[in-house]
């Protein structure tokens, strides 16, 4: 079983404590950062007594993380048992817990969205008013969804350059700031 120090164990708490906004819960995030700080590959059974939760919680959760694509399951040489690691790469990390939650979460929200769209006109001037606002939401997280898609396409080392480059990338593209 791994051993952390008091500040691996505030970490792995505070990664917990985001996981609302993530999308998951307090135990799928403290198995993330457990293996996000792990060197080496880790079963259910040491998550499980390290974070002092039950081994079935532990395995759900581990089950929910691969699901997102955040972990994956690896084979330790002279083993039965399975192991878990976190992606190595903090960016493709990242870049896979957003795109995962756009399909969870933003892709669902733009079907409701067309669909109130279509709902709300019913002919009064208040339905058309309705209608122009939830098309105006929908245009955003359409545009949003398109401009993802396109960045998501390009390999993380572009991307991670194009983020660096923060202010700059206005000037350098000729726009002008506001």
């Amino acid at each position: 079983m791994p051993k952390l120090s008091e500040k691996a164990k505030r970490f792995v708490s505070q990664y917990g404590e985001m996981a609302s906004h993530w999308g998951l819960n307090r135990t799928e995030c403290q198995v993330h950062a457990l293996l996000f700080l792990s060197p080496k590959p880790l079963d259910a059974e040491e998550i499980a007594e390290t974070l002092s939760v039950a081994r079935s919680h532990a395995g759900n959760s581990l089950k929910e993380l691969q699901s997102w694509g955040m972990v994956k399951s690896v084979r330790v040489l002279g083993s039965r048992r399975e192991y878990f690691e976190a992606h190595a790469d903090v960016w493709e990390m990242f870049r896979q817990a957003v795109s995962e939650q756009k399909r969870r979460e933003i892709d669902p929200w733009m079907r409701t969205l067309r669909e109130a769209a279509k709902d709300l006109d019913d002919g009064s001037k208040d339905g058309g008013y309705a209608k122009k606002r939830v098309g105006e939401m929908l245009g955003f997280f359409e545009t949003f969804s398109v401009w993802y898609e396109d960045v998501r396409k390009l390999p993380t080392p572009l991307v991670r350059r194009f983020l660096t480059l923060g202010g700059r990338a206005v000037s350098l593209l000729g726009l002008k700031k506001d």
